[in-house]
Formats: C-alpha cells, sequence, structure tokens
C-alpha cells in the first residue's frame, strides 16, 4: 500500500491512495479516490478501511471525493490504551477531525455495523457538518432510559454475548490466538449463507463459556470473501490485535452517560438505511419495530432497502447493489 502523505484538497485521484492525518489528538490512516464531495466511509469490526474495497472506483467515477478511515484502535491508526477514549464522543470527534483535516465543512457518511452508529452520533452531534447518513446493518437508536447494553441485559440474561465483551482481555485473547481464523469465524457467524443465519439463536454465551463457543469453525470461505482480502484482514488483527475495536463494545455505557445532553435531541439529517434480510443484528429483540417505525426517529429517511439473501456484511456480500444503492441516495441530496 502507498504511503504518500498527500496533502489536504490534494486533486482526484484515478486508483485508491493511502496516507495518514492527524484527528482528534490521534494519527488516522485513511484510503481516499477520487474528487468532489467528501463521502466517509465507516468500517465496523472486525473489519477495517478494506471493507469498501468495492465501493471506492464506483463512488469514484460518479465524481464524489471517496475516504475510508482506519477508525480509532484498528488498521494502522492510533490505538489508545485508555478504554475510554473509545467513547462515541471521541469517535465523532474523529470524523469531525476528519473531515476539517481534509479541508471541507460537510461530508456524506456512510457507516457499516459499529460505523453506523458513529455515524448517527455525529449527525446528532454536528449536524452542521453531515449532509447526509447511508446507514448499513443498524438503524438508528435513539438514547433510551438506559443504555442498550442494559436492555438487551435486562431481556436475555447476563449470558448476552456483549457482557461477554465486557471482559478486557478475554475475547481479545480468544481471536487473537490465530488471527485469520478469528477473522473468519466472526464473519461466518453473519454471512447470508451462514448455518447460523439459517437457523439463528440468540447470541448468548453459555454459562464458564466464551465468545467463540458462539462462532462456526473456520471452513470454507464464502464466495465474496477470497484468500487474498481475508490475508489483508489477518495481517492486520495479527500486528494490532483486536483490542482497539472491543474496546468500542466496552465504552456503551460510558457514551451513555455522556450523550445525556442529546436526550431527546432531533435527527434531521437526510439518511437512507439498507439491511440484509438474513442479517441477525437486526433480528435482536425489539429492533424489528424500531425498523419498521424508523421514520418516526429520522423524519428525513428517504428510503428502508432490505437486500434478499443477504447477511451483516452488506458492502462486501452484495457490493453491486450497495454501491447503486449509495449513488442513488447521493444523487438526491
Amino acid at each position: 500500500m502507498n504511503d504518500s502523505q498527500a496533502a489536504p484538497g490534494q486533486g482526484p485521484t484515478t486508483e485508491v491512495t493511502h496516507r495518514f492525518v492527524e484527528t482528534n489528538g490521534i494519527r488516522m490512516h485513511i484510503a481516499e479516490q477520487g474528487g468532489g464531495p467528501l463521502v466517509v466511509l465507516l468500517h465496523g469490526f472486525p473489519e477495517t478501511w478494506y471493507s469498501w474495497r468495492h465501493q471506492f472506483a464506483a463512488l469514484a467515477a460518479a465524481g464524489y471525493h471517496v475516504v475510508a478511515p482506519d477508525q480509532r484502535g484498528y488498521g494502522r491508526t492510533d490505538r489508545p490504551e485508555a478504554v475510554e477514549q473509545y467513547s462515541q464522543l471521541h469517535l465523532v470527534g474523529d470524523v469531525v477531525g476528519l473531515i476539517d483535516a481534509l479541508g471541507e465543512e460537510q461530508a456524506v457518511l456512510v457507516g457499516h455495523d459499529w460505523g453506523s452508529p458513529v455515524a448517527w452520533n455525529t449527525a446528532l452531534l454536528r449536524p452542521d457538518r453531515v449532509r447526509g447518513i447511508a446507514a448499513l446493518g443498524l438503524p438508528y437508536l435513539p438514547r433510551g432510559p438506559v443504555s442498550a447494553l442494559a436492555g438487551m441485559t435486562q431481556g436475555l440474561g447476563p449470558g448476552f454475548y456483549m457482557n461477554h465483551l465486557q471482559q478486557p482481555g478475554v475475547a481479545d485473547a480468544e481471536l487473537a490466538r490465530d488471527p485469520r481464523a478469528g477473522v473468519l469465524r466472526v464473519f461466518q457467524w453473519g454471512f447470508g449463507d451462514s448455518p447460523q443465519v439459517a437457523a439463528p439463536t440468540l447470541p448468548l454465551v453459555p454459562e464458564g463459556g466464551s465468545f467463540a463457543d458462539l462462532l462456526p469453525e473456520a471452513g470454507a470461505l464464502p464466495d465474496w470473501l477470497t484468500e487474498a482480502d481475508l490475508d489483508v484482514y489477518a495481517a492486520d488483527f495479527a500486528r494490532t490485535g483486536f483490542t482497539g475495536g472491543l474496546n468500542w463494545w466496552r465504552t456503551m455505557e460510558l457514551s451513555w452517560e455522556l450523550t445525556a445532553p442529546w436526550q431527546g435531541a432531533p435527527m434531521t439529517t437526510p439518511a437512507v438505511y439498507l439491511y440484509g434480510e438474513r442479517d441477525g443484528s437486526v433480528q435482536l429483540p425489539g429492533l424489528d419495530q424500531l425498523i419498521a417505525n424508523l421514520q418516526v426517529f429520522v423524519p428525513n429517511l428517504t428510503r428502508t432497502v432490505v437486500l434478499p439473501g443477504v447477511g451483516h456484511w452488506t458492502q462486501q456480500e452484495r457490493p453491486d447493489e450497495v454501491s447503486a444503492e449509495l449513488l442513488k441516495f447521493l444523487g438526491g441530496l
């Protein structure tokens, strides 16, 4: 990969290039292509900028400056040691600082998995900086009387997998024993043809068990993931470990506390929501009702798109359809 230190505001590029920017007290690695209005692609877990590899050319060819960072704790971006530095306020600050570093006033944010809450929260906290939101996988979750973690625990009990992830170093070590297999097993847990999706069960860690107990054994790669693709992810997580990404779960309570001033604040940014028909994350209790009534909370929601046969890894499983939907949304802003 090219580590060129191109200056902010550089001209249009015909291929994906790489550089670093300073934002919110950290050094962030970004991949970018094209020129024009800024579109920032925000990945989830266990992903990096690379999860957007199929979207760069399509969006850049349509006249957009496409930027995908390794978010805080991932890839070649800094990984602060303190868990408290992974709150949603920190992650929103990273995005705002990235827009500043790129010399822009506003951006359209596209988020997948954990990247979706970052996109939603950036629009909630700084609507002046966000032209639009495309959320993949996770809908907007308004701040409630208790945190999402507390609510899920109340409904599903202490075995809910997010509780297991709260334990520092535990799931980290389970995945890091074999980073390549760890990434693949998480991917296989949620893709459209996964047996776990065909016969969904609640993600509950058995008493005395581990996060790994929920994951299938590493098997054949799905058709949307090549050995070379998996090598890219494996190399990143072998170098960095999984703690940075898992720390995002460990600040769920803190983020809920810190966002109290925005309780009831309107979500006014134009948005589109896409999710896979077989995405297990939208099968958690209560999310079906939230999705059905999403426009109540996001009044400028242009549409909700359900992708048939698709699991959790939306833009990797069905890249052409996702790119087409993104371009449709961008063209309407």
